[in-house]
């Protein structure tokens, strides 16, 4: 962070996330002294929001406290399910009973901004036991003012991919996967949570504003093995490898790569069409100088036709936005605007 510094000491810095694994396990004097050096090197605005990542089983009210003097003033806590046996299943270590304990210890820590993980398409889980979850963690008082519920991605290498493929683990086919998905923000919606993008609700007005940032394309910088960067249309990403980045952290980049213009329309598309809000017509324009249409018209088209996107018109003028029926399609979708293509049948609805 310090030897960064000078080339980005113009840099309004507006979010802080600290995640990518368990940060938490670094405890509050190591977060404090990692927030201290951003703040003196950077121009850290205030009120900046700055989130912490923290399992419900490495955190406790003194650490929490700790957390919230150090400057974090936004907490995502990574529950997954309020059900121990699909918590077993997922290899977690806490229980749902610690998570009560941990989330009331954020709110006597001070924390009113708080994000709560959860996911469906789980081994064993069941609609009637994904919708207890959901208004389990809906009913929490106070309700955190922000959810992220994601679908079971299995990860290549990993034990549970193993355990999946050796036949000793059993997903919901996708079909019910869909489903599951589907019943959040039915659920939500009756505790007054608004879906914002793909994966995320809120109450009015509590977004998530590091994550706006990176869906809308804003400039950020990752540190730490692994992490990656956006800046002035050059993305960039830090080596994997933990010894040889401790002995040079600002020369080991396993990827730098300036993005030709076709690949900036191609970002801004499927990282912009995640948001309900969907893309403004005029800002593409803005920033491209030549119009959606004039890009991506047969693409635009082929997926109105089939009731996958649909122009709004509002106060920003003429939005695109994918349907409820193209949000659950979204990887489809997306899929089509990375390069021009013709028009193909896809699947059916």
């Amino acid at each position: 962070m310090e030897g960064r510094a000078q080339a980005y000491e113009d840099f309004q810095v507006v979010t802080v996330f600290i995640g990518g694994g368990t940060p938490s396990l670094l405890g509050p004097e190591g977060i404090g002294r990692i927030l201290e050096t951003l703040r003196r090197c950077y121009r850290v605005l205030p009120g900046a929001e700055t989130t912490l990542e923290a399992n419900p089983g490495t955190v406790d009210r003194k650490s929490l406290t700790g957390y919230y003097k150090a400057g974090v003033n936004r907490l995502s806590l990574g529950l997954q399910s309020s059900w121990d046996g699909e918590l077993k299943t997922l290899g977690r270590v806490h229980t749902w009973g610690q998570f009560l304990e941990a989330y009331e210890g954020a709110v006597a820590a001070g924390f009113s901004h708080i994000n709560v993980d959860l996911m469906s398409g789980l081994p064993g889980q069941t609609s009637a036991s994904y919708q207890a979850t959901l208004r389990r963690v809906a009913q929490l008082v106070p309700a955190p003012e922000h959810i992220s519920a994601y679908s079971l991605i299995l990860e290549e290498g990993t034990d549970f991919a193993r355990r999946f493929e050796a036949g000793s683990l059993e997903l919901p086919d996708e079909e019910t996967e869909r489903a599951l998905y589907g019943l959040t923000e039915q659920v939500l919606r009756a505790y007054g949570y608004g879906r914002y993008e793909i994966s995320n609700y809120a109450k009015e007005g509590c977004e998530c504003r590091h994550n706006l940032g990176y869906w809308t394309r804003e400039n950020y910088l990752g540190f730490g093995v692994g992490a990656a960067s956006l800046v002035e249309n050059i993305r960039f990403q830090n080596g994997a490898d933990l010894q040889a980045y401790l002995g040079d952290p600002l020369g080991q980049r396993e990827l730098e790569q300036r993005l030709s213009v076709a690949e900036q329309m191609e970002e801004y598309m499927f990282l912009g069409l995640r948001l309900t809000a969907g893309i403004e017509a005029e800002r593409f324009y803005e920033i491209f100088h030549c119009g959606l249409e004039q890009i991506y018209g047969d693409v635009i088209r082929k997926h109105v036709a089939r009731g996958l996107l649909v122009y709004r018109e509002g106060e920003a003028g003429r939005t695109l936005c994918l349907t409820p029926k193209g949000l659950d399609l979204a990887n489809y979708v997306m899929a089509d605007f990375l390069e021009p293509k013709p028009l193909e049948s896809g699947p059916s609805i």
